[in-house]
């Protein structure tokens, strides 16, 4: 049967996050810095890597801790002055061509959703973008408190829909925060390989995307074979 509803993640999928990605770099080493602990990009790239790696929930707090060599209170002191650097960071980069496709996508008759960790005020990025108007449902952690990979981030969607899972498509750019729950409880899974997670990989069975991408193109080539 063909599915009804097409769900995004924020971060990737929908917010190239490319400038986002750069000040958190910069936040990082400049934090680490401050408590001596020289960092370049060699330093940070392997750090990012590693949190990759491992599938860390928060890629950014395991980037610190190995920086810091897992030192406890010098990882509370740069993890605080990161937060304090970012914390009135306004950046949104729609990735190009998104809104012509969300209006596509809602034009062949398709409800659309957002699955996100991000905070409360994502809603007016998402509005100052000018595509807040294309979703139905928003599930944003920093508001509702579910945090992906809960299944129950997901499901706050779907009920809100009234639809069940298996009536939905995830369009996300991690493997363990988007591919693997969403497959889980029945979704289809598309990966926008894309930023910092671009080259994760699966760890099992359920990380396999049902398809993989990498730009807005193919995203709609992909959605279209499983909605059709």
């Amino acid at each position: 049967m063909p599915r009804r509803v097409v769900l995004f993640d924020v971060g990737g999928p929908l917010d190239t996050e490319f400038a986002w990605e750069i000040a958190v770099d910069g936040a990082i080493a400049s934090a680490c810095g401050l408590e001596g602990i020289p960092i370049g990009q060699t330093e940070l790239d392997a750090a990012s890597d590693a949190a990759v790696e491992a599938h860390a929930p928060d890629a950014y707090a395991h980037m610190v801790e190995t920086l810091c060599g897992g030192e406890p209170t010098t990882v509370a002191r740069v993890r605080a002055r990161v937060r304090a650097i970012l914390s009135d960071l306004e950046v949104f980069q729609l990735r190009p061509g998104m809104d012509g496709l969300l209006d596509r996508l809602v034009g062949q008759g398709l409800r659309l959703g957002i699955v996100a960790n991000q905070p409360a005020r994502a809603r007016e990025r998402l509005e100052r973008a000018g595509i807040l108007r294309h979703f139905s449902a928003l599930h944003l952690s920093g508001r509702e408190g579910a945090r992906k990979p809960d299944p129950s981030a997901f499901l706050a969607v779907t009920e809100v829909l009234g639809v069940a899972p298996a009536d939905c498509v995830m369009v996300g750019d991690r493997i363990d925060n988007d591919i693997a729950p969403a497959r889980q409880l029945g979704m289809a899974a598309i990966l926008l390989r894309s930023g910092r997670h671009r080259r994760q990989g699966p760890r099992d069975e359920w990380g396999t995307a049902d398809a993989e991408v990498r730009d807005v193109p193919g995203l709609e080539e992909a959605i279209g074979r499983f909605v059709a």
